[in-house]
């Protein structure tokens, strides 16, 4: 896998869109369409990440007929994208069909086009009642993002459980990456949680939401960037845009080393 050119940077693009629900065709399409736009910055970034269950929506009554078989369809695009822009991609999640099972999965793709990771959410949000139509994950997942730099990836209704953050952070995780469909009225729930999960894990939280109604729920946007200090360095606003921001990754360490949670834990006091 090629190392970014200055280890300590890492420029990331959120691409905050609204779904078409229901049409995989046309959210590819104007996914892709914003996935260039990215790209064609000054200075172009290093790191792309997508919104949750971006080819779908949450069209569950239809999942099973509109689901990407095995992801095929998605991780090929998103490869090839990867590849011919050099770029990282954190390609949000899909719904994934395995036989009669769906998933909602996530991929990581290098610059190269390689595939480095997949996770499916573990937590399903009944209040969407994502129990009925999809299955849980099974593990939690971390990836290298450069050199020994560890990433961990949460979706959506995940980050309403702060031991699964603190497991990754345990695990070597420096940055969260949470795609998400999360909708109004729980803007404050959102923001909060976000900072929540950056301060008490010391790492960065870089959380990629949708926008727009789509007949059935509203989504705010809001995608954020928050530092190991708990400081939003990048926030979008409720319409389509593209997020960016450059993370300084030594500043984990910096920080991590200035207040020693890590060390001062007494987990054999704790309740599991």
């Amino acid at each position: 896998m090629t190392n970014l050119t200055n280890k300590d940077q890492l420029r990331i693009a959120l691409i905050q869109t609204p779904i078409q629900l229901g049409d995989p065709e046309a959210n590819v399409l104007h996914i892709r369409s914003l996935m260039e736009k990215a790209v064609g910055q000054t200075p172009k970034p290093d790191l792309l990440m997508l919104p949750e269950m971006w080819n779908t929506g949450y069209a569950l009554e239809q999942i099973q007929e509109i689901a990407d078989d095995r992801g095929e369809h998605s991780k090929e695009w998103l490869s090839s994208f990867a590849k011919k822009n050099d770029v990282f991609i954190i390609g949000g999640s899909i719904a994934e069909a395995n036989g009669d099972q769906i998933t909602n999965s996530m991929y990581v793709f290098d610059r190269q086009g390689e595939e480095i990771a997949k996770y499916s959410k573990i937590h399903l949000f009944c209040l969407m009642n994502e129990e009925k139509y999809l299955v849980p994950g099974q593990e939690l997942v971390t990836f290298p993002v450069n050199n020994d730099f560890k990433a961990g990836v949460s979706i959506c209704y995940d980050i309403r459980f702060p031991e699964m953050a603190r497991s990754l952070a345990l695990n070597g995780a420096k940055v969260l990456f949470v795609p998400a469909e999360w909708p109004h009225p729980r803007l404050h729930h959102w923001r909060t949680l976000l900072m929540a999960r950056a301060i008490e894990n010391q790492m960065y939280v870089v959380a990629c939401n949708t926008v727009g109604d789509n007949g059935e729920a509203s989504f705010f946007g809001h995608s954020m960037i928050i530092d190991p200090w708990g400081e939003i360095v990048a926030e979008g606003g409720e319409g389509e845009e593209i997020v960016t921001a450059e993370l300084s990754l030594s500043l984990v360490d910096e920080v991590r080393s200035r207040i020693p949670i890590f060390q001062d834990r007494r987990p054999e006091l704790y309740n599991k």
